[in-house]
């Protein structure tokens, strides 16, 4: 069994076709999907998907490009919203300095607050930090010592020092199609390198499609393409690189059912 540990089911891109994405993801022998929030305004949006499906689950927060929109929502607030058996997970929350869209100060206000709201509920947050690997080290470090928390770095493509701070936190590292592009050699030497019980697979679908479907939507059943070159950086089979990356997914994301 695989895990997709991230993909966006409510975007517009799947609407038409959902029933076809989930029964597609398990045929490919994908467990388990969480669907992550963008907007904490439109959870009910991602609950109806969740519960339509056993196997899918949700977060629910405000991404760094939406957190202008959002600023000023409180770790209460959050924490309020994950009462729902079905909402596994804080987030995506974090910086992104890489499009203008966000100020960076509500984007770190914003970052803080799911960082709070994590600590107080146990639940995983999913981190988004994009060209952000400076601001982004030191406030993990600065909550970190406040008291610990559990998360994950998604879709990483930072760089070696933050990728090691964090897995020196506790925290987990997630790989999309982005790992399989032929110039991410950096990317592969950096996943070759993490230890074997940090490590997620996720699609980050509808974007992101892997190599051999690059140019295409990108959906839950390819992650098993990035598992595949996964398994093939680290130099061990696919069956191992699955039951790793799944027993990390329910560690991490504990309120999902295994």
């Amino acid at each position: 069994m695989l895990v997709d540990s991230h993909c966006h089911l409510d975007f517009p891109d799947f609407a038409e076709d959902l029933d076809g994405i989930v029964s597609r993801a398990r045929a490919a022998g994908i467990g388990r999907m969480v669907t992550i929030s963008t907007r904490v305004r439109k959870l009910n949006q991602l609950l109806a998907i969740a519960e339509r499906y056993d196997d899918v689950y949700c977060s629910v927060g405000t991404h760094p490009h939406n957190a202008d929109e959002e600023d000023g929502i409180s770790p209460d607030e959050l924490i309020g919203l994950t009462g729902h058996p079905k909402v596994v997970a804080l987030g995506e929350a974090g910086l992104d300095y890489f499009y203008d869209s966000g100020a960076p100060e509500a984007q770190a206000r914003g970052f803080r607050a799911h960082i709070a709201a994590a600590r107080a509920t146990g639940l995983p947050l999913v981190i988004h930090t994009r060209e952000a690997d400076e601001d982004c080290g030191r406030i993990l470090e600065e909550e970190a010592a406040k008291g610990s928390f559990r998360a994950v770095l998604h879709c990483y493509t930072g760089g070696r020092e933050l990728a090691l701070k964090a897995v020196s936190l506790g925290l987990y590292i997630g790989f999309t199609g982005i790992l399989t592009f032929k110039k991410s050699e950096t990317l592969r030497a950096l996943a070759a390198e993490l230890p074997s019980d940090r490590i997620l697979v996720e699609t980050d679908s509808p974007y992101l499609a892997p190599g051999k479907f690059r140019g295409k939507r990108n959906e839950p059943a390819y992650v098993v393409e990035v598992a595949k070159v996964l398994a093939e950086t680290r130099g061990v089979s696919l069956e191992e690189i699955s039951r790793q990356t799944t027993e990390n997914f329910f560690r991490l994301f504990s309120k999902v059912k295994s």
